[in-house]
């Protein structure tokens, strides 16, 4: 079953010069010194990743700034009283996840500029309306649109950067993309500051304001985005017709010839794929304290004993901190080529930072605690996606593959809804406690993949060892009859 225009090749154009199928197959041999590929990274770079990371600082702006309209008065206006403000966060998550493979498939039939400012306008007009709501039922059915909406969002662009860049170049770009929402967090926290002065105006409260302004943001920013997303290398106009041959030839090389048209058959092969059930929970592992994280962080600073006011302002430093280890982490991974050594280290230190949020009543030393508890789950939600990522063969597969991992791991939404519970002030031993747990889960399968991984490499090359063969010997045709095995063909490699 295959799909007009959705392999690299097919949806080759003449655009600005001159690029053909002809002209790529003729360039596989062709390579730029490493001075002219870092001038070429970089100008990927600069055209591809800052949008990328403004759409997401939207995103996680507008999912998690209920949150900061909770300290505006957003419970007391609609009456709602409970688990009511836990049950209007868990709503969002079934819808959020169940967009995320149909979303991604659908990237691949149409074209990513379309469909991300599909989502875009989708997602803002909804925010915009949360604004308007008078009720609590209101607000749960904006909640569920809004997860609808913005559910492509993630596994859209990952699964797009892996169409640019080769496999130990995306954990960087990831997780420059994805430190965005660390930025959403400091820069929810000052905006909202400042949004809610506007209670009164129009007759709406603060907290309505939040929702209306940041909504509107997003719809403008979705008319620029269907300009400003290039859809595939081989049509990008600010390219050459010579770095478009680059970047397909590189592409090539790193993904081992390995089929990128779309066919049905790759779904089921990601459906089948035991490995990515295990990145499934140790994503859920690492979401869930995320989104606790996220929502309640305002809340948890309260408790420690300070003002509505005060609670909005220190709950930036931390997210300020966590975007540092997010790009620390992805440039690290990249150069080493790695990703389970990290993942494992980041586990570590937010344990260690739940810990000292669940082990003493001192203001700060539980402040501190909120510090390494972000730098830890930041950095490997990024890391996780590309080490996922990297280890799954072939695109259709891969797009898949990586919806499935991050649909699953926002399950862990649903569970950090019911985290913090107000009945559970001030300590809320149950919470921090809940995240040491699925954060050493966590830990534990990514020590088992690490291993795993390791063996099964050396497996692969004892194997091709006894055949007289090597991965420089592989010639293009020996490589070709294995294109649609994906990971499990005899000449790829796991990233470990």
């Amino acid at each position: 079953m295959s799909l007009e225009g959705s392999t690299i090749e097919k949806e080759v154009k003449h655009v600005d010069g001159a690029i053909t199928p002809d002209s790529l197959e003729s360039s596989d041999a062709a390579s730029f010194d490493e001075k002219r590929t870092k001038k070429l990274l970089r100008k990927l770079d600069w055209h591809l990743v800052p949008f990328l990371a403004l759409l997401y600082l939207l995103s996680f702006l507008d999912r998690t700034n209920i949150g900061n309209a909770r300290l505006a008065g957003l419970e007391k206006d609609l009456g709602m009283s409970g688990l009511d403000y836990n049950v209007a966060l868990a709503v969002f998550f079934p819808w959020y996840v169940a967009a995320e493979v149909p979303s991604n498939l659908m990237m691949k039939r149409t074209r990513p500029s379309l469909w991300l400012t599909i989502i875009m306008v989708a997602w803002g007009i909804t925010m915009t309306l949360m604004g308007l709501v008078t009720n609590y039922v209101g607000l749960l059915i904006c909640r569920m649109a809004l997860g609808l909406a913005e559910g492509g969002l993630f596994p859209g662009v990952t699964f797009y950067i892996t169409m640019w860049y080769r496999r130990h170049e995306c954990g960087l770009r990831m997780a420059i993309f994805f430190s965005a929402a660390t930025l959403a967090g400091a820069f929810g926290g000052l905006l909202a500051r400042g949004i809610s002065e506007m209670a009164g105006v129009g007759g709406r409260p603060g907290w309505a304001w939040i929702f209306i302004l940041e909504g509107l943001v997003t719809v403008i920013v979705a008319f620029v985005a269907i300009w400003a997303i290039n859809d595939y290398p081989e049509t990008a106009k600010f390219l050459t017709a010579e770095e478009r041959n680059e970047v397909h030839r590189r592409l090539k090389a790193d993904r081992t010839s390995l089929a990128d048209e779309y066919n049905i058959k790759y779904f089921f092969h990601a459906i089948k794929d035991w490995k990515i059930y295990v990145h499934m929970l140790i994503t859920i592992g690492i979401y869930t304290p995320l989104y606790s994280f996220s929502l309640f962080l305002p809340t948890i600073v309260k408790n420690m004993g300070y003002t509505n006011k005060e609670s909005q302002l220190m709950s930036v430093p931390p997210y300020v901190f966590a975007c540092i280890c997010t790009i620390g982490a992805g440039y690290l991974a990249d150069r080493s080529k790695q990703r389970g050594i990290f993942m494992i280290s980041a586990c570590l230190t937010s344990i260690i930072g739940f810990t000292m949020l669940i082990s003493t009543h001192k203001p700060g030393v539980q402040y501190l605690g909120t510090f390494l508890a972000a730098g830890g789950i930041y950095p490997n939600v990024p890391m996780g996606v590309a080490w996922n990522g990297n280890n799954i063969g072939g695109s259709t597969k891969r797009g898949v593959g990586i919806a499935m991992h991050v649909g699953f791991g926002n399950l862990g939404g649903i569970i950090a809804a019911f985290a913090y519970r107000s009945t559970d002030a001030p300590r809320f031993f149950s919470g921090h406690g809940l995240l040491i747990a699925t954060t050493s889960m966590s830990l534990a399968l990514c020590c088992f993949m690490t291993v795993y991984l390791r063996k099964e490499n050396a497996r692969r090359d004892a194997l091709m060892i006894s055949q007289g063969l090597t991965l420089e010997s592989y010639s293009d045709g020996m490589k070709d009859k294995e294109r649609e095995k994906g990971d499990n063909a005899t000449f790829f490699r796991y990233t470990i």
